[in-house]
This record gives C-alpha cells, structure tokens and sequence, in this order.
C-alpha cells in the first residue's frame, strides 16, 4: 500500500471511529453481536440525514412551482414489479470461490483468475443471475401466503400514482414529483461503511415532459437538471470540481429502462464510485404500467420522464468526507467538519465558562432557552472551554458561546467560529440576529 491509499484508507478509518464516537452512526444490533451491513443513525447522525432531506426538499419540491411530493407504499402489488422489468431483469451476476465458498458480483472482480479473500487461482464457479429483490410474503404462513417484495427503488411509486397526481393536483407538462423514501436491495458485496447496504433512502424525481418530437427537446431537460444537480453538489459542501466524476454510463452498460444516464461520481477513499445518477428513461415506465396523459387541446401521448436519483446514505458519508478537516499545531492537531451551516447537526452551543457557578450557569441557560425555540443548539459545561471546543469542532457546530463573569456585568457573550476559531463579544440582545445572518 502506497502512502496515498494509506492516506485514504486513514481518512476511512478516522471518518468511522468519528462516527461511533460522537454518535452520528452505530452498528446496527451492536449489543447482539451487530447484523451485517445494518446501521443505526444516533443522535447527531439523524439530525444530518434529516437535515440533507430537509434541504433537498426545500430545494427541488417545495422550492418548484413545477414540482409536487409523493410517499408511496413500501409495498407493492407484485405486478407492479413485473411490468417495471425487475422480476426479470433486476439481477447482478454472482460467482462464488470454491475454496473460501465467499461470494462476489462477477462484474466487479479486478482480478477474474483469483479470489480476492483467499487468493486462490482459478476458482470461481460459473457466473450466475441473482436477482436483488428482498422477497417477503403476506398472510398467515409461508405456505399459503402471496409472495411480495419490498421495494428496491422509489420510483415505481411515483409511475404507478403517475394520474392519480395529473388529475387531482392539474398540473400541465412539465411536471415532475419527488419522494423521499426507503428502498431495499438483497446486496451480493454489500459494505464500505455505509455506502452500500441493503436497506437505504433515495431521494428520487420522476420529472414527466410532453413526448419529445426530436432528441434536442428531451435534451434540454436533460441539461437543465443536470445543471440543478451541479448546484446542489455544491450546496451539500462538496467540491465539485476536484471531488467528482461525471461518468455518461456506456450504451451496453445502461438498465434496461434508460436511454441515456450520467453518474455523478464521488471520489471515495475506496474508490471513485456512483453518488447520484441522471437518467432519461423515456416512456418505458408508463407504457408498461398503461397510463398516458391527455393535454389541454385533447391530445393523448405518454409523457417521457427525466429522473434525477440520489441516496440519502451516499450523500450523508460524501459530506463528512468533504467536511473532514484535520489542522496540526506544533503537538496539537485540531480535527473539526467544515459542514455547511444548513447540514450541522448543532448550529450553536452555549457554554457557562464554569459549572460550579451558579450565576454562570442561571445566565447560560437563559441564553440556551432562547436560542433553542430556533435552532438546534447544545448546552455543554463538561470540562474546560478548550475541550468543549474540540467537541463540538468534531461534530461541526458552527458556532460556540461562552457565558463568563464580563457577561453578567455587561450583558454580553464570546461567540468563537469554528472555522477561523475567533471570537467576538457580542452583546445577548443581538445574539439571535447576529445568528440569523451567519446561518441563513
């Protein structure tokens, strides 16, 4: 391993041990032993994933007039799945080594003559579809039950609603609608933390356009939400121009409903892999599922959709990795997240300079009650300043304010910035203002 994988590798790790100790991911069923490749998002972890949603739904729905919301059932009518082509054609290739009996998606070995656990030569058995439903059944027992599969992506819930939504909210073409929901996949090579697992969120748009007379008009739309991924790319705090790919995915390698599709890919310490797609799916979906949509003149088509798909999973570890800041003084090595404002778990935290100070403590909480009917804020008054500092820099909070003896004679309060680390004295009848402009 050269000192750049190990680096990344580190970051990996640093990004991990972060996670599980200040409470922004666990392992799922940890005190059982865990469940592979299931997570738990705990206090502060929560409050980001939460966060990101929020945001992105302010942005592309609420924010549109040419957008509605949607949230669709987890479980579907198993001819839902039939007519989308998942029953048929949702599988990966799997191969399996004879000697290690581990199992590998067969598109993904680096190395198709040795085993990657093992290193055995020679020792895959012949590549075999497996398809990636999650499978479950409904009724009393196995036997008698109907075979039923939990959904391994939002969009058939949005197809399916498709003139549910053109009828009741009349909205002409364009139109798009987005869901924020779970969506299930029985993962071959699940892992990475939690870039890939079995059960995880998509943030997804099914954007309906009226049927396309040449490829430049489905194009435009195209290249327009292209654009509006660029942007939010760059709202999350990622550095577009250094840490993504865009990767337009080879015609024998789209899904088997896209015409055309663009990945975004980040640069991961594991590699440079898919962290949002861009899809033309053209009419596949609606044709299969039988809708069309009639316009205001009385035509009749099938509208051809633009789907721009994103993973609440895949973003919320993109944004610790581009938010990981590590700053080094003589011995002393300063480790805060550089988050945006908008996707800190904890915007401020109110500190008394000294717990065993009542006066201190009465002024604190005082100043942390008015702030939280606002604001995700913190009250900390464990340790010394110095240290509470170093807390809330690991967890991203912007903005830290200390309570001390000038402040119960002056009425006003030390306000420190996370990234510069300076401080300003800033009088407690300004203070939410003074918050407002620097978190808005």
């Amino acid at each position: 391993m050269n000192n750049m994988e190990k680096n990344k590798s580190d970051l990996m790790d640093k990004i991990i041990s972060l996670c599980k100790r200040r409470g922004f991911i666990f392992p799922g069923s940890e005190i059982y032993g865990g469940l592979a490749n299931s997570w738990d998002y705990g206090p502060l972890g929560v409050e980001l994933k939460n966060n990101i949603k929020q945001l992105w739904w302010k942005r592309f729905v609420r924010g549109r007039d040419d957008m509605v919301g949607l949230d669709s059932s987890l479980l579907l009518n198993t001819k839902v799945w039939a007519a989308s082509g998942h029953l048929a054609t949702f599988n990966d290739p799997l191969v399996e080594c004879k000697k290690c009996h581990q199992r590998f998606r067969a598109d993904q070995l680096e190395d198709k003559g040795s085993c990657p656990a093992c290193k055995e030569k020679n020792s895959f058995t012949e590549a075999q579809d497996f398809n990636l439903m999650l499978k479950t059944f409904l009724g009393p027992s196995e036997e008698t039950a109907n075979v039923a599969y939990f959904r391994p992506e939002t969009a058939q819930g949005i197809f399916i609603n498709f003139k549910n939504i053109a009828e009741t909210v009349r909205k002409k073409l364009p139109f798009g609608v987005g869901q924020i929901g779970k969506a299930f996949r029985n993962e071959i090579t699940p892992g990475n933390f939690i870039f890939r697992t079995r059960e995880f969120e998509q943030m997804e748009i099914e954007y309906f356009i009226p049927e396309p007379h040449n490829d430049s008009e489905w194009q435009s739309y195209f290249e327009n939400w292209r654009k509006d991924m660029i942007a939010w790319i760059k709202e999350l705090g990622i550095d577009y121009e250094n840490e993504i790919n865009e990767l337009e995915v080879p015609a024998e390698e789209l899904a088997h409903y896209s015409k055309k599709t663009i990945d975004f890919e980040y640069k991961y310490p594991f590699g440079t892999k898919e962290l949002y797609g861009l899809a033309y799916r053209g009419s596949f979906d609606l044709t299969n599922h039988g809708l069309d949509y009639t316009d205001v003149e009385g035509n009749k088509y099938i509208p051809h959709v633009i789907e721009p798909s994103l993973g609440v999973e895949r973003s919320v570890l993109a944004v610790l990795l581009s938010a990981y800041r590590e700053e080094t003084n003589g011995e002393d090595t300063r480790v805060y997240l550089k988050l945006p404002y908008t996707l800190a778990p904890v915007k401020a935290a109110v500190f008394p300079l000294l717990k065993n100070k009542p006066e201190l403590v009465s002024k604190a909480r005082e100043v942390y009650n008015a702030l939280k009917e606002q604001w995700a804020v913190d009250f900390d008054d464990n340790g010394n300043v110095g240290k509470r500092y170093r807390r809330q820099d690991e967890i991203g909070t912007p903005f830290c304010i200390t309570i001390d003896f000038d402040s119960l004679e002056h009425n006003d309060v030390t306000v420190r910035d996370r990234d510069t680390m300076e401080q300003s004295r800033i009088a407690i009848a300004d203070l939410e203002e003074y918050l407002s402009k620097k978190l808005k």
